[in-house]
């Protein structure tokens, strides 16, 4: 299955020649909602594994091996009714495709399946709007369980919205305060809690020049007096805001938001470009 997709429309579609057996959670789920279940993975033999069983619960899947082919397919496919989710891929990982869905105000369920098992990854998957987390090892009936319980959910929806993690959306900049993350364009970039602190408060006041002091409370804490006096200081910011720069720019070359105002501090430019 690799290369993907590869669109199963039934049981008989991955595996020829088998009767189908009796009715499964699949059927109710695709005859209920018209949708598919997506796999995004880039192990080859877990995808198909996966896959298989989903067929053979009756589900139609549609299976990829890395997330911008996924995303892709979302642009011009509406069908898609939950995403299994794998968090290690090349060129483009796991949350930075739940981020870019987000980014793009897609709320398609979306449950991780990874061998990651730090609690650290759960809680981020889950504040990045995730709906589950769930370890590979775990079994098949666990992962059906969960699917089980999000097309429940989907049956049962009312009038009331669905309460998602709040975003900041300032140009091609998103921010998400409670989990302290950052995206560009959509791509993941991994700042640390006070590099995000520094960018929000630039971001937030764009256009507007934001002062070494200011920018240095928000490391230390208001007042705190630098060592070297305000070279000192200057010193520290200018240090924090080129890292901050260098993992922008790991996303995007040509990133150039943050501009310098010579002598006073930064600021981050009012059209929010890069």
């Amino acid at each position: 299955m690799s290369g993907g997709p590869v669109t199963t429309v039934s049981r008989n579609a991955c595996v020829p020649g088998l009767d189908p057996p009796a009715v499964g959670a699949g059927e109710d789920f695709t005859a209920t909602t018209g949708a598919a279940i997506m796999v995004v993975d880039d192990d080859a033999l877990f995808r198909e594994s996966l896959c298989l069983n989903l067929v053979d619960e009756g589900f139609r899947v549609v299976d990829f091996d890395n997330g911008r082919d996924a995303l892709a397919h979302l642009q011009s496919h509406a069908d898609v009714g939950v995403i299994l989710l794998d968090w290690k891929m090349p060129e483009m990982d796991g949350l930075s495709v739940l981020h870019r869905l987000r980014a793009d105000g897609r709320d398609v369920p979306v449950i991780f399946l990874t061998v990651l098992s730090d609690e650290i990854y759960e809680e981020a998957a889950l504040e990045g709007g995730a709906v589950d987390f769930v370890e590979k090892s775990r079994s098949f009936s666990i992962v059906l369980k969960r699917i089980r319980l999000i097309f429940e959910g989907l049956k049962g929806m009312t009038s009331t919205p669905t309460i998602r993690p709040q975003v900041v959306r300032i140009g091609a900049l998103q921010l998400w305060p409670e989990s302290k993350r950052a995206a560009w364009h959509g791509e993941a970039v991994e700042l640390t809690v006070r590099e995000f602190d520094i960018v929000k408060l630039m971001a937030e006041r764009a256009g507007h020049d934001v002062s070494y002091r200011e920018i240095y409370d928000t490391v230390h804490g208001k007042g705190f007096v630098a060592g070297n006096g305000h070279e000192g200081l200057r010193g520290t910011v200018r240090t924090i805001i080129k890292r901050i720069r260098q993992k922008f720019r790991a996303v995007d070359d040509d990133f150039a938001a943050i501009e310098n105002f010579p002598g006073f501090g930064y600021r981050w430019r009012r059209d929010g470009k890069g």
